[in-house]
């Protein structure tokens, strides 16, 4: 059967944090001569990740297997403070591509535990952000995978009254609410932070995606098997009760049959999946009725590039001409290094 009409979820797609970290590889490798390395995947999407290997960027699990003085980025998901301080060793040029969000779960984990908290955090075993975060206090974090964990968990607890809870910015909302509300059931002088730790591009996006979810036939959600926050919406728009749930890498994988007899097709993306990815999924799905986008929100949240790279992009739009023949813009994908903030990641990555 035809698909008819396709509801579009926004927000969509990358979020602040990939967004700086993916131009910021980017300019690096316009910069340096291959290989520039990077600790970890860029980001948890196959397609990015392969389009960057095309382009000369290694990826690596030790920061040991870095030649001396060679380009290192550290990946958007955070890295152990060891690996921080070993990858800056033997004159490496070292980037830390961290989301700022993760950066603020690493400090508050820092401080509670330094007050002798034990902290509770919600997390995938595994999965490079949660290692990241574990790594900052490891004798003071808990890792919580699901409830059920918080049985083991919550007699190793050596003070009921300093007890945080801390979880990794990339899950659903349904993860994170019932942990929650057993731990403080369990302590009620419970210590959270002021601000949810789950990351606003993650929930724009689950709430975009409910929104449609009642109102589809099926939904597709584009992004990576190993990326969290993507999967996170696979279960949304399943608890949402949607009788067919996609999750696919791109357009090669979407599956017609699958689909069955839906007339009404949700489309979203997870943080890392960039947007022509997404059309070029519609474009396979046809509609005969055309795309209705569903706002939800808009987002304007700019994360500048990380600090190592800010003096460096304001030597570059001075030195392109003579350094490397071209122009700033012709270098940086059609806007000056310094002019960052008006600069589309996706159209830099396709470009």
């Amino acid at each position: 059967m035809p698909v008819e009409k396709v509801l579009l979820a926004q927000p969509r797609g990358f979020c602040a944090g990939v967004e700086m970290a993916i131009k910021a590889l980017s300019w690096m490798v316009r910069v340096f001569e291959p290989p520039v390395y990077c600790y970890h995947e860029i980001v948890h999407n196959r397609l990015v990740v392969d389009r960057f290997r095309e382009l000369g960027v290694v990826f690596v699990d030790d920061v040991d297997d870095v030649p001396a003085g060679a380009p290192l980025m550290l990946s958007a998901h955070g890295s152990a403070p060891e690996v921080v301080a070993a990858a800056r060793d033997h004159d490496r040029f070292v980037v830390n591509a961290v989301c700022p969000l993760v950066t603020k779960v690493h400090h508050e984990a820092k401080v509670r535990a330094g007050k002798g908290f034990t902290v509770l955090y919600v997390g995938h075993r595994g999965h490079d952000e949660a290692s990241g975060t574990l790594a900052v206090a490891p004798e003071s974090i808990r890792l919580v995978e699901h409830e059920d964990d918080l049985a083991t968990v919550l007699p190793t607890v050596d003070d009921p009254s300093k007890v945080a809870l801390l979880a990794q910015t990339t899950l659903s909302m349904h993860d994170w609410e019932g942990i929650m509300d057993r731990a403080r059931d369990a302590f009620p002088e419970l210590w959270t932070a002021a601000r949810n730790d789950l990351c606003f591009a993650t929930t724009n996006r689950q709430a975009a995606l409910q929104a449609i979810a009642v109102e589809a036939d099926a939904i597709v959600v584009i992004g990576s098997a190993n990326s969290s926050n993507t999967l996170a919406l696979a279960k949304v728009a399943t608890a949402a009760g949607c009788p067919t749930v996609l999750r696919i890498d791109g357009p090669d994988e979407l599956d017609a049959a699958a689909l069955g007899a839906a007339r009404v097709v949700g489309v979203t993306a997870g943080a890392s999946a960039p947007e022509d990815l997404v059309q070029a999924v519609i474009a396979r799905l046809a509609p005969t009725e055309g795309v209705v986008p569903v706002h939800v929100t808009e987002e304007d949240e700019y994360f500048p590039p990380p600090r190592e790279l800010r003096d460096l992009m304001a030597t570059l739009d001075l030195a392109a001409p003579v350094l490397f023949g071209g122009s700033a813009p012709e270098l940086a994908g059609g806007g000056a290094f310094t002019d960052d903030r008006r600069v589309d990641a996706s159209g830099v990555l396709a470009g």
